[in-house]
């Protein structure tokens, strides 16, 4: 009894079994450590991709089609990044039902569920083509024991001894462990979870960390850093017209004697371009005749770092129906005639008036030379890149020899191709959709029959010919800070590759369609700049632009959208414009 008549209680030991926030906590927190043990070894091995990014090749290669198309018209380039951040989500909330799991006595559950994650992670990271198969399965497999040895152990060390305060009243009443009914007021320890999860927590990103530090400069970023393009030592006249090309009589089997006529040299592309009068220091926000490297569109299937391919190592064969498969080299591709053009190239998935386009001065070998030495055999009417990460596209072998620029790049704007664009080399085919040419870091290019492969997005629901449609976008004006009767322009740029550009028009509040001036181009391959003077009312105005291509063929209204080869319609923006 104390001084005042009151009971008095003990102190005592029991063990105090975790909680399921607790446990929740500790799964959490070894889900963070095996992700970031991935991390780390993603740093370590420069092979061997982050489980993350092999989650998310994984699932990018099964999620049907149209939630892929969903997925690029409304977040863009940004879907890889909203993917990559929802696995890391799941897989941590996931860490944290096996560690409640744990908690409540299930340790077997836990040890089952983080093995799944192991397997998971592990064949995602072997199915990589460019990662070794033994080293990722290990890596897989040690993430999920980290995981759920975490999980354990700090699940164990919450449920320690605790000093719990026990009433006499409550001994009296028969309370002789904190869990019976009215549970005696636990004084300690369970609150040491938080900071053995949080220690584990601050483990995972010291690993994250130590991961990105390890990474260091691949061999392609070192070659690129020491090495520039050399100019190219010829010039190239605009591409012959499909007329002047000589082929078989069997037009999709081209044979090894297929050429384009002889043509005069004329100015390079460089003398052309300097000579150009472009709109590019006249009109304000108009997008530049070439698109920069840093700001031209990147869509693939590859996530987290790009494919780092060392062009000392790096070869492209040639396979399928022809008659001398060989292989060529880095170094042999650049000992050859390089020549260069401006080509525009566009995605597929780019809504009316999206930012899915660039033009830009490539520079290669043309691919029919290439061919040419292979020996195409009768028959072999696709041809069928394939990137080291095993992305594949096919086109129809005519477009080689019709008279279009179809090359194998090894330069983008007088710089070797950057590693987020293909390097060492990659295909570009001007008039065709990159779904179906456009083949980054390629390593492969098969000679097959049309019906005999489908490439990587044509089983996804596109269509297996992607042919670029005409389109004309809006540049400027933006939506607001224009004065009325202050005189803007309305500018932008209309595209139509192999065809180019005839006019360009623009419809302003429904009052008729009025002409454009255009600005000048290399060639029908690239996109050309175009722009109209207009002096605004108070108000809000609506502006729509149609383009007509060479063969004469104007926009239609209808709106048709990307799927399955390209989205149609004129490009409408409305302005508001002030008193």
């Amino acid at each position: 009894m104390t001084d005042d008549g009151t009971t008095t209680g003990h102190t005592t030991l029991h063990r105090v079994p975790a909680s399921g926030t607790t446990g929740a906590l500790a799964g959490t927190a070894g889900a963070a450590v095996g992700l970031g043990f991935g991390e780390l070894m993603e740093g370590a091995f420069e092979s061997i991709p982050s489980l993350v990014v092999a989650v998310s090749e994984l699932l990018s290669d099964y999620t049907p089609g149209d939630v892929v198309r969903f997925s690029i018209a409304n977040f863009g380039a940004s879907q890889k990044t909203l993917l990559t951040a929802g696995i890391i989500f799941v897989s941590l909330a996931l860490g944290g039902a096996l560690g409640r799991s744990a908690a409540r006595g299930r340790p077997r559950v836990t040890l089952a569920g983080f093995a799944l994650f192991g397997l998971l992670g592990g064949w995602a990271t072997a199915r990589n083509p460019i990662s070794p198969a033994l080293g990722s399965w290990i890596v897989g497999l040690v993430a999920a024991v980290l995981a759920a040895g975490t999980t354990l152990l700090l699940v164990r060390l919450a449920g320690r001894r605790a000093v719990v305060a026990v009433s006499e009243p409550a001994v009296a009443a028969g309370a002789r462990h904190p869990e019976t009914p009215g549970r005696p007021a636990v004084t300690g320890t369970t609150r040491r979870s938080f900071f053995y999860a949080a220690g584990a927590g601050a483990a995972a990103l010291a690993m994250v960390g130590l991961g990105r530090s390890l990474r260091g400069q691949s061999a392609a970023e070192q070659f690129l850093e020491s090495n520039a393009l050399r100019p190219s030592p010829t010039t190239e006249p605009p591409a012959a017209p499909a007329s002047t090309t000589t082929t078989e009589p069997q037009a999709a089997s081209p044979t090894t004697t297929s050429t384009v006529a002889a043509q005069p040299a004329g100015p390079s592309v460089q003398e052309q371009l300097a000579a150009l009068d472009t709109l590019d220091d006249d009109v304000a926000g108009i997008s530049s005749y070439v698109t920069p490297n840093d700001g031209f569109y990147r869509i693939d299937t590859a996530f987290g770092r790009v494919p780092q391919v060392d062009p000392g190592d790096w070869k492209l064969r040639f396979t399928g129906m022809v008659d001398n498969p060989y292989e060529i080299t880095f170094d042999e591709i650049q000992a050859m005639d390089l020549s260069d053009h401006v080509i525009t190239l566009s995605c597929v998935s780019n809504e009316v008036g999206g930012n899915l386009v660039g033009n830009a001065v490539w520079t290669g070998v043309p691919l029919s030379v290439l061919l040419d030495r292979a020996g195409v055999q009768p028959g072999a009417d696709q041809v069928v890149g394939r990137s080291v990460d095993d992305w594949t596209a096919g086109f129809p072998t005519d477009v080689v020899y019709d008279g279009r620029n179809a090359i194998l790049a090894i330069g983008m704007n007088d710089e070797f191709l950057p590693t987020r664009h293909g390097f060492p080399a990659r295909l570009v085919v001007a008039g065709l959709y990159g779904y179906v040419s456009a083949v980054k870091w390629i390593e492969e290019i098969n000679l097959t029959t049309w019906e005999g492969f489908d490439g990587y997005w044509v089983p996804r629901g596109w269509s297996k010919e992607g042919p670029m449609k005409t389109q004309s976008r809006i540049d400027v004006p933006g939506g607001r800070g224009l004065v009325a009767g202050q005189a803007t322009p309305i500018a932008g740029i209309a595209w139509a590759p192999t065809r180019g550009i005839e006019r360009v028009e623009v419809n302003i509040d429904d009052e008729g369609w009025l002409p454009c001036t255009l600005g000048e181009a290399v060639g029908d391959e690239s996109w050309v700049q175009w722009h109209r003077t207009w002096t605004p009312t108070a108000g809000r105005h609506r502006i729509q632009v149609r383009a007509t291509d060479g063969d004469g063929m104007t926009q239609g209204e209808r709106e048709v959208p990307p799927a399955p080869n390209g989205a149609e319609g004129w490009h409408t923006v409305s302005v508001n414009v002030d008193g």
